[in-house]
């Protein structure tokens, strides 16, 4: 099959042109984090793993939705998360394109390839999650769903992502107990709170200019949180992952959030005494914003490391 883009934004679902959609029953109980619902737009679809260079896409064009749903893990994994969710979408006559797990899949280079809601609405640990694409065929046109599912220590993270024919507009995905919020941590949550529950937290001290990869001089309480963290769960490894504001070309804002990821990196290592081994970093550019990059404010915002745990236990 032939694919258009690499590392263009995917993930992506519909509703089938044949017949009333059922919708999907989420884990119970599911409650709504987020949604957005496009009326008509081109979007990109995983049909492969990431190969070294890009993701395989197709593009797929018409009404769109993405809602990300949180329940509680109760124990299970990412694959007994998604099964039934396949299930449902097989059962309502949805052929599969692509499936593949975290490390199948290709880690930090699919996930931010994909078109996944930013956090806190939609967590994805990059070492414990599930991706799916499917298909099906109608008269009105093609329908596409995607979900993407993953975890932290107690919570279930669930992405729907549909595109449908633009008469024929998406479902909302149906849960026995949605109450439309998502259960936010509370701002002052410690660092080592919010690892174990959510599996992820921004370094909310650290400060970058636009342009600059430089770390500023001084200490950095976040920092020393994460290294007693790291020292007191010697079974754990973590990324940080470098994020910018939208100011510039995507290659170039990639290549600087990898240098502020590697910036803290080498502080934890060099400062504070984490084993290398224990700390990786990646960078994401302007891809996973948590703000406005319209304002100043928000691009602010926007420039930030993220901590993500990488072991799914």
């Amino acid at each position: 099959m032939t694919v258009p883009h690499p590392l263009v934004l995917a993930a992506l679902a519909a509703l089938a042109a044949t017949g009333p959609a059922r919708g999907l029953t989420l884990p119970d109980p599911a409650t709504l984090a987020a949604e957005e619902i496009v009326a008509h737009t081109t979007v990109a679809i995983p049909v492969g793993s990431f190969d070294g260079t890009r993701v395989p896409m197709i593009e797929a064009e018409g009404a769109v939705t993405r809602r990300a749903w949180h329940a509680p893990l109760k124990g299970r994994t990412t694959l007994q998360v998604l099964a039934p969710l396949r299930d449902q979408l097989y059962a309502e006559g949805f052929l599969p394109i692509h499936e593949c797990g975290a490390e199948s899949c290709g880690g930090f280079d699919f996930r931010f390839a994909t078109d996944t809601l930013p956090e806190p609405a939609m967590h994805v640990d990059l070492g414990d999650f599930r991706f799916l694409s499917a298909r099906r065929l109608g008269s009105a046109g093609s329908a596409y769903v995607t979900l993407m599912v993953s975890r932290s220590s107690a919570r279930a993270f669930v992405q729907v992502t549909r595109v449908g024919p633009a008469e024929d507009p998406a479902p909302d995905a149906v849960s026995s107990k949605s109450n439309g919020a998502g259960a936010a941590l509370a701002e002052d949550t410690p660092l080592a709170d919010r690892l174990d529950l959510d599996g992820h937290a921004v370094l909310a001290d650290l400060d970058f200019a636009t342009g600059s990869a430089a770390l500023a001089e001084g200490e950095f309480a976040s920092l020393a949180a994460l290294a007693r963290y790291l020292a007191n769960n010697p079974d754990r490894a973590v990324m940080l992952v470098g994020h910018t504001d939208a100011v510039g070309a995507l290659d170039s804002n990639i290549a600087l959030s990898r240098k502020r990821a590697e910036a803290v990196r080498g502080y934890l290592i060099d400062r504070l005494g984490v084993p290398a081994s224990r700390v990786a970093a990646g960078g994401a550019g302007y891809l996973a914003p948590v703000a406005s990059n319209r304002t100043e404010a928000g691009r602010m915002q926007n420039r930030r490391v993220e901590v993500i745990l990488t072991t799914a236990e």
